[in-house]
C-alpha cells in the first residue's frame, strides 16, 4: 500500500470512529458552536469594550432592527462621522479609546501617536532573519510565526503585569503592518520574482498612510485613499468579545501565557475562511461574477447568475453569496453602512463606479432571495466583507494582503480583550464537554480484528 493510500485509510477509520450523531446534540441540549438553536451566541462573559446587536427588545420580544456597533458605548457611526468632520485620520483614537475606555482629549491624544510612532521598529536583523527566512504566500502564518519569534526579543515576554502587557500590545500593533508588508514583499520578490523593495514607515504619517507608503515602490497615495482606508481600519478594530478570533484570545488569555502566544492564536483564528478569511471568498466570488455575467446592470441576468451559485451551480459551488448574513446583524451591518458611502467615493475617483454599482445591486437582490429560500426565518444583509475587498482592489492592494490587514486594525480589540481579561477574570476558561462514547474493553493485541 502506498503511503497515500495508507494516509488515506487511516483519515477513512478516523472519519468512521469520531462521527458523532446529530441527535446527540439534541438529547443533550448541547449549545453546538457555542450557540442555541436559533443560532443565538450562548453568553460566555462580559466586556466593557464593545457591543453589537441586531436585534431590540420591542413590549417583551426581540424585534430585528438596523445593527449597531458601540465602541465603549460611543456608536461607531458617530465616532467615523466626528473624525471625518474634523478631517482628521482616527484609527490612532480608536487604538486609544478601545484599550483605555475613554476618548483621548488633545494632548493624550498626541502624546500616545508619538509613542505609537516611536515603537515602530523592528529588532536589528528581524526582517533578514525572520521575515525573509522562509517566505511563503500565506502571511497569516508568517505573521503568527513573525508575531512568536519577537517573544525571543523581550527579555520581559512573560511579565503579565498590566503596564508590561500594555507595552507589549503597543509594540505589536506599531509594528504589524511593517511585519505584513515586508512580509507580502518578500513572497514578492523570492517566490514570485519580483523586485525587492523595502520602505521605511514614517514617525510623522498615521497608520494607514503608512500601510499605503510601505505597499508602494513610489510611497505615493491620494489623501482620499488613505482617509478612506484609516475608516476601514477603525471599523475593524472591533467586534465584541463573541466573535472567534477575539473569543479565542479570552481563552488563551486566561491560562496565564505571554502576549505574544495569545496574539498568535488569535490570528490562526482569524485566518480561517469562516472569519477572517471569509473577505477572499467574496473577492473571488466577485471575480467570478464579473466573468459570467454580460450586462451588468440587468437584474435579471444577476438573479439568474445569484440563482446558480446558492444552487451549487456555480463559483466554488458551496451554495453561499459571500459577504450576505451575519450571526448578529439583521436588517444591517452599520459597518457595510459606512463603508459602501466611502467606497462608492473612492469608485468614483478610480473610474470604478460601474464596478460599484454592481455590487449595490447584488446587496440589494441577494437579501430577498436568501430569505424567501429560509422562508422568512431572519432577515440577511450584507456584511462588512461585503464591500472590503472591493475597496482593497481599488487601493492596489493584492489578495494575499486582505485578511493581514485586517489582523492590523484587529490586533487593538484583541488587545484590550487580553487586559480586560487579565484584570477581570484570574480563572481559566474552560467549558464542559460530554463524552458520548460507549464504554469498551481492553482486547489483546493477538485478539483483535
Amino acid at each position: 500500500m502506498s503511503e497515500f493510500s495508507y494516509i488515506n485509510d487511516l483519515a477513512n477509520k478516523c472519519v468512521k470512529n469520531n462521527n458523532i450523531e446529530a441527535d446527540q446534540y439534541v438529547k443533550y441540549d448541547v449549545k453546538r458552536g457555542l450557540r442555541d438553536q436559533a443560532g443565538k451566541g450562548v453568553l460566555t462573559g462580559l466586556t466593557e469594550v464593545s457591543s453589537i446587536h441586531g436585534t431590540k427588545e420591542e413590549k417583551g420580544s426581540q424585534e430585528y432592527c438596523d445593527g449597531e456597533l458601540r465602541y465603549r458605548g460611543i456608536d461607531v457611526r458617530d465616532l467615523v462621522e466626528g473624525i471625518t468632520a474634523e478631517h482628521r485620520y482616527g484609527f490612532e483614537e480608536t487604538i486609544y479609546l478601545l484599550l483605555i475606555g475613554k476618548l483621548p482629549t488633545e494632548s493624550e491624544l498626541k502624546e500616545f501617536t508619538t509613542l505609537l510612532a516611536a515603537y515602530r521598529t523592528l529588532p536589528e536583523g528581524f526582517v533578514r532573519d525572520i521575515i525573509m527566512h522562509a517566505p511563503t504566500g500565506d502571511l497569516m502564518n508568517l505573521l503568527t510565526r513573525s508575531v512568536l519569534s519577537l517573544y525571543s526579543y523581550d527579555k520581559n515576554a512573560n511579565d503579565t503585569s498590566i503596564p508590561n502587557v500594555m507595552a507589549q500590545c503597543l509594540q505589536l500593533i506599531s509594528v504589524l503592518p511593517m511585519i505584513t508588508l515586508y512580509s507580502y514583499h518578500s513572497y514578492n520578490h523570492f517566490i514570485k520574482g519580483h523586485s525587492l523593495y523595502i520602505n521605511n514607515p514614517s514617525h510623522s504619517r498615521s497608520m494607514a498612510e503608512n500601510i499605503l507608503l510601505m505597499l508602494r515602490r513610489d510611497k505615493k497615495y491620494t489623501e482620499l485613499e488613505a482617509r478612506i482606508l484609516d475608516i476601514a481600519l477603525i471599523l475593524h478594530a472591533e467586534h465584541g468579545g463573541g466573535n472567534n478570533s477575539t473569543f479565542t484570545n479570552h481563552v488563551v488569555t486566561s491560562s496565564g501565557t505571554d502576549t505574544y502566544s495569545a496574539m498568535a492564536a488569535s490570528l490562526c483564528s482569524l485566518k480561517g475562511p469562516r472569519h477572517g478569511g471569509a473577505n477572499i471568498k467574496v473577492t473571488q466570488m466577485f471575480a467570478d461574477i464579473k466573468e459570467h455575467i454580460a450586462d451588468w446592470s440587468d437584474e435579471e441576468e444577476i438573479t439568474a447568475y445569484l440563482e446558480k451559485i446558492l444552487d451549487k451551480q456555480a463559483f466554488d459551488r458551496k451554495g453561499l453569496i459571500y459577504g450576505i448574513g451575519h450571526a448578529v446583524y439583521t436588517m444591517s451591518d452599520p459597518r457595510a453602512t459606512i463603508l459602501k458611502s466611502q467606497v462608492e467615493k473612492l469608485s468614483v475617483e478610480k473610474g470604478r463606479h460601474d464596478e460599484f454599482e454592481l455590487y449595490a445591486k447584488i446587496e440589494e437582490i441577494a437579501p430577498k432571495m436568501l430569505y424567501a429560500r429560509q422562508q422568512g426565518r431572519k432577515p440577511v444583509c450584507a456584511n462588512v466583507d461585503f464591500y472590503s475587498g472591493f475597496l482593497y482592489s481599488m487601493l492596489g492592494i493584492p489578495e494575499e494582503l486582505i485578511t493581514p490587514l485586517f489582523a492590523i486594525a484587529r490586533v487593538a480589540g484583541w488587545s484590550a480583550h487580553r487586559m480586560e481579561e487579565l484584570i477581570n477574570n484570574g480563572k481559566i476558561i474552560r467549558p464542559a464537554y460530554m463524552g458520548v462514547q460507549p464504554n469498551g474493553e481492553y482486547v489483546s493485541l493477538t485478539r483483535r480484528k
